[in-house]
């Protein structure tokens, strides 16, 4: 079972930067999720797939993904790109 370690990116509709320090580690789905019969909903056997575990740091991930013999993916960060724009450019 193979494990994702990413940083949690800010929202498109969050305008402050809380929470995006943290790192996660969470377990890539093992098993494709299939539709009940009599509900409808989307469901699995694969429990792992429910967890999902914060850090501090991504050293901090990495060693425990190490420790507990989890085979594990940095994912990094893409770069911030701005655009600049003024308010006059929406009339152009």
């Amino acid at each position: 079972m193979t494990a994702r370690i990413y940083q949690i990116q800010k929202n498109a509709l969050q305008s402050g930067k809380a929470l995006t320090h943290k790192w996660v580690l969470e377990y890539a789905p093992a098993e494709a999720k299939k539709a009940d019969p009599l509900t409808g909903w989307a469901g699995s056997g694969d429990t792992k797939q429910q967890l999902k575990l914060s850090f501090s740091s991504q050293d901090a991930a990495v060693a425990y993904a190490e420790r507990e013999k989890i085979a594990y993916t940095v994912i990094a960060t893409p770069p911030k790109t701005l655009k600049i724009q003024a308010y006059a450019d929406n009339f152009r």
